[in-house]
C-alpha cells in the first residue's frame, strides 16, 4: 500500500513539475487572459444594457410613464400612430410546452399601434401545437389579426425554414416588414414598435436582431445552455451594428422575400439548414447592414427538466450549423469559427485540470512533510498560477453576473406587466461547473458534427452535402419525447420514446456515425 501511496506522489510530482515547464505556464496565462477578455466583452455589454436602463428611468422621471413603449411620449399620438407600417410576425412551430402559452400572449398581446398581423406556421394539424394556438387566437379574435397556417413538409430545406417561407407567402400584401420569432421568446410590450422605429430611421438595415436571456431551470442541462448563450450575448449588445444574427428574432423587409432579393429567398429554400446562419451569411456577401438594438433581449424560461443528455442534443445542433455554408468564403469562415472555438474552449478547460494537479500535489507536500527543495519549488510555482487563475475566474464570473444583473433589470423595465424576474434563483457554482463542462464537450460534438454530416432535428434528420440539405428523413423511431430547451411534446405521448440517458444517446451517435451511408455521395 504503501508502495502505491509513494509510486502516485511520483507521478503527481512528476505532472507538477512538467505543468511549470514555460509551455505549460503559456497555457495557464493563456486561459487567464481568456478568462479576462470574456470579462471585458460582459463588462462593455453591461455598460450598453445599463445605457438603456438609465434612458428608460430618466424618461419616466421626466413624466414619461410608458418610456418602455417610446422614449418620446408624444409618438403615441395617433396622428403618429397612424402612419405606423404594416407587420407581419412569422412564428414557426413545433411541438408545445410548459412556456409556449406565455410566449404566445406575449406575442399577441404587443402594443404596437400600426397595423399587425401574426402567422403560426404549422408543418401540419397533427402537431399538438395546433389546438393550443387554435385555442388562444379563439379567445382574442376580436382583437387580435391572427390565423394559423399548415405549411407541410419541407422537402428541399429544414422544416423551420419552410415554414418561414410559408408564412412569407401568406403575409398581407401591404405588410412592408416582417418579424420572424420563434415560439420559445417572451416579446416585451414595446418590442415591435422598437425594431419597426430603427427601420424606419434607418432603410438601409437589412436584418434587426435580438438575443434571449436563459433563465436556468436548475438542472445541470439549462445551466450549460445558459453558459453557451453568454460569451454570444456581448455580439448582440452593442446598441448598433453587429455581425451576429440570432434566429429566434429577425425584422427584415417584406420586399426582400417579395423580390427574392440578395438571394434570400433561393438560399434559404434551396438546401438551407440555419435560417439565421444562411441570412448572415448572405448579409456579409453583400455587405448589408444587420443592427440589434439594445432593447432586444428577451426572457428565455428553459424547461424545468432539462436534462444533460437535452442539452447535449441542443449542443450538437448548434456545432452542426458550421457544417452548412452557401459559398466558399462563406465555408473558410464556418471552418476558422470552427477552428478558433475549439481551440479557445479546450485552452479555457485545459488550466483547470492543471490546477488540480498543482492543489493536489501542493496538498500531499504539506499532508506528508515533504521538504525536498525541488518539489517544493514547484509546487509553490504552481500554486501561484493557481492563484492567478482563480483571481480572473472571480473576474470573470462577476463580470457575468453582473451583465445578466442588467439584462435582468432591463426586461424588467421593458415589461413591467409580467411577472419580476430575479437573480436569485441563479446558482453560481453549477454555473462554474458548466463552462467548464460546456467547453470540454463543445470540440467533441463540433469533430462529431464534421464526420458525420446529418443531425436529427425534433425527429427529422437532415444530411448535408456541399453545405445543403439534399436529404431529408422523417421516421418513428427519430422523433424525441420532448424539444430539447421548451421542454415541447412533439407528437403527444403515441409518438414519444421512452426517456434515453446521455450515455445511450453518445452510444446510438457513434453507431450511426459508424455505419456505413446508404445514401449516394
Amino acid at each position: 500500500m504503501s508502495t502505491a501511496l509513494d509510486s502516485m506522489d511520483s507521478l503527481l510530482f512528476s505532472l507538477s513539475r512538467a505543468f511549470c515547464s514555460p509551455f505549460s505556464v503559456f497555457l495557464q496565462i493563456q486561459g487567464c487572459v481568456i478568462c479576462l477578455l470574456l470579462a471585458l466583452g460582459w463588462l462593455m455589454a453591461a455598460y450598453v444594457r445599463n445605457r438603456e436602463i438609465k434612458r428608460i428611468k430618466n424618461s419616466m422621471k421626466a413624466g414619461n410613464s410608458l418610456a418602455f413603449l417610446y422614449q418620446d411620449i408624444n409618438e403615441l399620438e395617433h396622428s403618429r400612430q397612424a402612419k405606423l407600417p404594416r407587420v407581419s410576425v412569422v412564428m414557426p412551430l413545433k411541438g408545445f410546452g410548459e412556456h409556449n402559452l406565455h410566449n404566445w400572449r406575449s406575442q399577441i398581446t404587443s402594443l404596437y399601434g400600426g397595423p399587425l398581423e401574426f402567422l403560426f406556421v404549422l408543418e401540419s394539424t397533427e402537431d399538438p401545437a395546433y389546438h393550443a394556438v387554435s385555442r388562444l387566437l379563439s379567445m382574442h379574435q376580436d382583437h387580435v389579426e391572427a390565423k394559423v397556417v399548415i405549411a407541410g413538409l419541407a422537402t428541399t430545406c429544414s422544416q423551420k425554414i419552410h415554414n418561414q417561407l410559408i408564412g412569407v407567402e401568406k403575409m398581407h400584401k401591404d405588410t412592408k416588414y416582417v418579424l420572424f420569432l420563434d415560439d420559445d421568446v417572451s416579446l416585451h410590450p414595446g418590442t415591435i414598435g422598437a425594431l419597426t422605429a430603427e427601420m424606419e430611421k434607418n432603410p438601409e438595415i437589412f436584418i434587426q436582431t435580438g438575443y434571449p436571456l436563459d433563465l436556468p431551470s436548475g438542472t445541470l442541462g439549462s445551466y450549460c445552455i445558459y453558459e453557451y448563450h453568454m460569451p454570444c450575448s456581448m455580439g448582440f449588445a452593442t446598441g448598433g451594428t453587429t455581425f451576429f444574427l440570432w434566429g429566434g428574432c429577425m425584422m427584415m423587409h417584406a420586399d426582400d422575400f417579395r423580390q427574392d432579393r440578395y438571394g434570400v429567398v433561393s438560399g434559404l429554400r434551396d438546401g438551407g439548414y440555419s435560417d439565421d446562419m444562411t441570412l448572415a451569411a448572405l448579409a456579409g456577401a453583400h455587405k448589408r447592414l444587420i443592427t440589434s438594438p439594445p432593447v432586444a433581449v428577451f426572457p428565455h424560461p428553459l424547461a424545468t427538466d432539462l436534462s444533460f443528455g437535452r442539452y447535449w442534443n441542443y449542443l450538437r445542433k448548434q456545432t452542426f450549423v458550421l457544417e452548412s455554408y452557401i459559398s466558399k468564403v462563406n465555408w473558410i469562415m464556418n471552418k476558422a469559427l470552427f477552428a478558433v472555438h475549439c481551440y479557445l474552449s479546450w485552452g479555457f478547460v485545459a488550466p483547470y485540470i492543471m490546477a488540480v494537479i498543482h492543489i493536489t500535489s501542493a496538498l500531499r507536500i504539506y499532508i506528508k512533510g515533504y521538504n525536498q527543495l525541488e518539489d517544493t519549488t514547484f509546487a509553490s510555482s504552481g500554486m501561484s498560477l493557481v492563484i492567478l487563475l482563480a483571481t480572473c475566474t472571480f473576474i470573470e464570473l462577476l463580470s457575468m453576473w453582473n451583465l445578466t444583473r442588467r439584462e435582468v433589470t432591463l426586461c424588467n423595465l421593458l415589461s413591467p406587466e409580467a411577472p419580476r424576474l430575479s437573480l436569485a434563483p441563479y446558482n453560481w457554482g453549477l454555473i462554474f461547473i458548466a463552462m467548464l463542462v460546456d467547453n470540454f464537450l463543445y470540440p467533441i460534438s463540433a469533430f462529431r458534427s464534421h464526420f458525420s454530416q446529418s443531425i436529427n432535428w425534433s425527429g427529422i434528420r437532415y444530411h448535408l452535402r456541399n453545405g445543403k440539405v439534399f436529404k431529408i428523413e422523417r421516421r418513428n423511431d427519430m422523433v424525441p419525447a420532448k424539444t430539447d430547451l421548451g421542454g415541447k411534446h412533439l407528437y403527444g405521448k403515441k409518438g414519444a420514446l421512452q426517456k434515453a440517458s446521455f450515455l445511450s444517446s453518445l452510444g446510438r451517435n457513434f453507431a450511426h456515425w459508424r455505419q456505413p451511408k446508404k445514401f449516394d455521395v
